[in-house]
């Protein structure tokens, strides 16, 4: 597995557990590198993509609740939820990322870490949602001030 795979499990994993936890703790972040082993380069790509997504979450739930049909943002799995919010976030703010990378791990990382049609939901809201901020074939948006 690559670093930016195994970055985005565990940035999905360390924001599933600041889900569950409600805020964050003192020591949250130390503690949570204590227990999830990563190479340097693994955590500092993992540790971007958290405060990141930390960073613009209003923006980025904002974003993904008018994407769902006949579904509340707080009744998708927390593991859903926070697959949603990494891919949103590297779709918003890393052009330098395909969004067909991005949209193929989100699904991929559903799959592995989620239960039951998590991949197939994921790819359906991430597409709405690529599609709406990427043109194919056109260079991926400025992020939006927030």
């Amino acid at each position: 597995m690559g670093r930016r795979r195994e970055g985005r499990e565990a940035a999905i994993q360390f924001l599933f557990a600041r889900d569950l936890q409600g805020t964050e703790k003192p020591g949250e972040p130390e503690d949570f590198w204590t227990l999830h082993s990563a190479r340097t380069s693994t955590r500092a790509f993992a540790e971007n993509l958290i405060k990141g997504v930390l960073t613009h979450q209003a923006q980025i739930d904002s974003g993904i609740t008018g994407l769902l049909e006949n579904f509340s943002f707080e009744r998708l799995a927390a593991v859903d939820r926070n697959v949603l919010r990494v891919a949103s976030y590297e779709l918003l703010y890393c052009p330098e990322v395909p969004t067909p990378v991005i949209l193929n791990e989100a699904i991929d990382i559903a799959k592995a870490l989620s239960a039951g049609e998590s991949g197939s939901f994921v790819n359906g809201v991430l597409d709405k949602l690529a599609k709406s901020l990427r043109k194919p074939g056109s260079p991926a948006p400025a992020p939006q001030a927030s």
